[in-house]
C-alpha cells in the first residue's frame, strides 16, 4: 500500500497552527481578525510596488535587500489567507479549483476562427 502523496498546505496549515497554539494566540485568531491582518498584510506587499514603473516591478526582485522583503510580505499574506482557511474550515485548494471552473464558465477562452 502506498502511502497518500504530500499535502503542503495541510503541512503548512497545521504547522501554524501549532506555532499560534504554542504562543496561546487562539483567541486573538478569529476569523474577523485574521481576514483584517490579511488585509493589513497585502497592504504591506502593495507599498513595496506602490510608485514602481511597470518596468521596476517587473524587476523588483533582482535588488536582493527587496526581494527578501517581497518574500516576507508574501509569505505573512499566505500565512493569513491559511489561518482564515484552517478557523472557516475552507478547503483552500478545493476552493482554487472550484473557482478556476467557475471562471472557465463565466470567460471562456476564445475560439480561434474556423478555416475555410
Amino acid at each position: 500500500m502506498t502511502s497518500p502523496a504530500p499535502d503542503p498546505i495541510r503541512e503548512l496549515t497545521l504547522a501554524l497552527r501549532r506555532f499560534t497554539e504554542e504562543r496561546g494566540w487562539q483567541p486573538y485568531h478569529s476569523p474577523k481578525n485574521l481576514v483584517m491582518a490579511l488585509s493589513v498584510e497585502a497592504s504591506e506587499l502593495v507599498e513595496i510596488f506602490q510608485w514602481l514603473t511597470p518596468d521596476q516591478a517587473a524587476d523588483v526582485m533582482a535588488n536582493p535587500d527587496v526581494a527578501e522583503h517581497v518574500r516576507e510580505e508574501v509569505a505573512d499574506v499566505f500565512a493569513y489567507l491559511l489561518g482564515v482557511c484552517d478557523t472557516l474550515d475552507i478547503d483552500l485548494a478545493q476552493a482554487l479549483r472550484d473557482k478556476i471552473i467557475k471562471n472557465a464558465t463565466k470567460h471562456p477562452a476564445p475560439q480561434p476562427p474556423p478555416e475555410n
